[in-house]
């Protein structure tokens, strides 16, 4: 990480393109781009590590990086916020994919220095615009405080935002999650946040399980250990003990009654990550 993007952005982008290469419309998710950010590493990517997983595992992994991105921007556009903050933002590229917010809303991506640059130097390579309304915050979460570096890039603590952290927590200690979760319960009243965290491994079934098995040594190999996770009562806990009210708590039923029902398919989000919406009163 000190030297190279993060390789589990990567796979997350992967996981979101190839979504829609195979999967039938209609999709949780349109990303377009999430592939051609990549780069023509992604053939690479999926050539070597979709052999370890089996097929279920592989699609319902992948339409739940989808859906946890659809979800956070779905609480994004039923609120009025003026600014957009995607903690670990990675590959993401909401801010091409849904030009018309950018009139009224400022987007911070804050990542890792590194991921960052790497992120930069493609976007610069492929010629996507950047606009004044988009906003890059190189940050290490274990070793900066979230609110000094958002602070300095011109977010403002006053006006209401709204925080997606999804895909980050699964690999942060629980100290750093509680710090940030403190940081933006310092936000304006009415800001929220979208966060996954990891299930604990009693809930999980046998794609969760499965995809558990296989993914953490392919994440300790890229040095970024996932971290155990938390039962349901222990987040909650923790999200209310930081100042936040948690607001939205969907079950895996619940997601899939919102983005799948009516598929044919059986498609579903797996169980290893499980998501959260909380609210600064």
């Amino acid at each position: 990480m000190e030297s190279a993007p993060s390789r589990t952005a990567m796979f997350a982008a992967v996981s979101r393109g190839l979504f829609r290469l195979e999967t039938a419309a209609p999709w949780v998710l349109d990303d377009v781009l999430a592939l051609v950010l990549v780069g023509p590493v992604w053939r690479e990517l999926r050539d070597r590590f979709d052999p370890l997983f089996p097929g279920p595992v592989l699609r319902e992994s992948r339409a739940a990086v989808c859906t946890r991105s659809r979800y956070a921007e779905d609480r994004l556009a039923a609120g009025a916020f003026t600014q957009y903050v995607i903690l670990g933002a990675g590959l993401d590229s909401f801010a091409w994919r849904q030009p018309d917010l950018l009139g009224s809303l400022t987007v911070f991506e804050v990542d890792h220095p590194a991921s960052q640059a790497w992120k930069l130097e493609r976007v610069r390579e492929l010629g996507l615009p950047l606009s004044d309304s988009q906003v890059f915050v190189p940050a290490d979460f274990e070793a900066e405080p979230v609110r000094d570096v958002l602070g300095a890039a011109g977010f403002d603590w006053a006006q209401p935002a709204m925080f997606c952290w999804t895909g980050v927590a699964p690999y942060l200690t629980a100290q750093a999650i509680e710090s940030t979760l403190r940081t933006i319960a310092a936000a304006a009243p009415g800001s929220e946040v979208v966060f996954s965290y990891r299930a604990e491994d009693c809930v999980l079934d046998d794609v969760g399980t499965e995809f558990a098995r296989i993914y953490t040594p392919i994440a300790a190999s890229a040095d970024e250990p996932l971290q155990p996770g938390w039962p349901v009562i222990e987040i909650e806990r923790l999200i209310s003990r930081c100042g936040l009210k948690v607001v939205d708590h969907p079950a895996r039923a619940d997601l899939q009654q919102r983005y799948f029902a009516g598929r044919t398919d059986g498609l579903r989000p797996y169980t290893f990550e499980t998501l959260v919406a909380a609210r600064v009163t």
